[in-house]
């Protein structure tokens, strides 16, 4: 019994028509009524009853059909599954992230993920939540960490949360300490400090500001428009404070004085985003599930 007479078997079953059937499975028709004679012959039985302009299944026929199916079903999921598990030999994976995250989240998962997988090439975009939804949008992307909510709300995308995260407040220790040197200070501490903030288009400067005029003031900036690296650099220089997530300034805080905030504080909610109407390739599911179980 061949795989491909199962494949004719079941086509004329489903169509009644050796024509048909023929066209379906994109072979002649004599070679397919040849192919299911042979299959009858090695079974010992007739499949499908000939009638001029009527074809059914025999006994046997209906015995076989379900059988027939169920052989093919697992012949595409085993061959699905092969495909799948070549994939994590090479090919790639296009991640977005905001630019904290590329400093503070993904350095240990993507090492980690390289250790596994390393035939599976990393393209990395950093980029503001709004960016990289559109870059998402558009097939740009496969995945991509976003702070949520989304600025723009989007039923294109599914979101998976993977964290929520505390900001802290980066000082010089030359400088004088915020909040009088307590060992937290509030939003409203700030107020009067000079802060170093990020570029427009960075999640984090959104948040900042709109917690200084929550809590009832307008931030003064000493310098604005830096990435993550550059306005570290400038607190360290004793320019002014910033508002950090915790795992920058765990990671890159060192010569950084790090003050928590008191409750309730600032967090942000990170999540893994893909589109909803296009599965990932499987490698980018397996960093998907990295990501999650970290």
């Amino acid at each position: 019994m061949q795989f491909q007479q199962l494949q004719y078997f079941v086509a004329v079953a489903e169509t009644r028509h050796f024509t048909r059937a023929a066209d379906l499975v994109h072979v002649a028709q004599p070679s397919l009524s040849q192919q299911i004679k042979s299959l009858e012959r090695e079974l010992g039985a007739d499949l499908f009853l000939r009638a001029r302009g009527n074809i059914t299944l025999t006994d046997a026929g209906e015995a076989l059909l379900p059988l027939a199916r169920r052989i093919l079903a697992d012949a595409d999921t085993a061959r699905h599954e092969v495909q799948e598990l070549a994939q994590l030999r090479s090919g790639r994976v296009r991640l977005g992230a905001t630019p904290s995250l590329c400093t503070g989240l993904l350095p240990d998962v993507l090492r980690a993920f390289h250790d596994r997988y390393p035939g599976i090439r990393l393209l990395i975009e950093e980029g503001g939540s709004h960016d990289l939804v559109r870059e998402l949008a558009r097939g740009a992307l496969d995945l991509a960490l976003v702070v949520l909510p989304l600025p723009t709300p989007s039923p294109a995308l599914t979101t998976v949360e993977v964290l929520r995260e505390d900001l802290v407040v980066v000082s010089s220790p030359e400088a004088s300490a915020p909040g009088g040197g307590r060992r937290s200070v509030r939003v409203s501490d700030l107020e009067g400090e000079r802060l170093v903030m990020f570029r427009h288009g960075y999640d984090l400067r959104e948040l900042t500001v709109a917690a200084c005029r929550s809590a009832g003031f307008e931030p003064d900036f000493a310098v604005e428009g830096g990435e993550m690296d550059a306005v570290l650099g400038f607190v360290r220089a004793g320019l002014g404070v910033a508002v950090v997530p915790r795992m920058v300034a765990a990671r890159t805080g060192r010569g950084l004085r790090v003050t928590p905030l008191a409750r309730p504080g600032l967090a942000r909610t990170i999540a893994l985003a893909h589109r909803s109407d296009v599965a990932p390739p499987r490698a980018a599911r397996e960093l998907q599930r990295m990501l999650l179980e970290r």
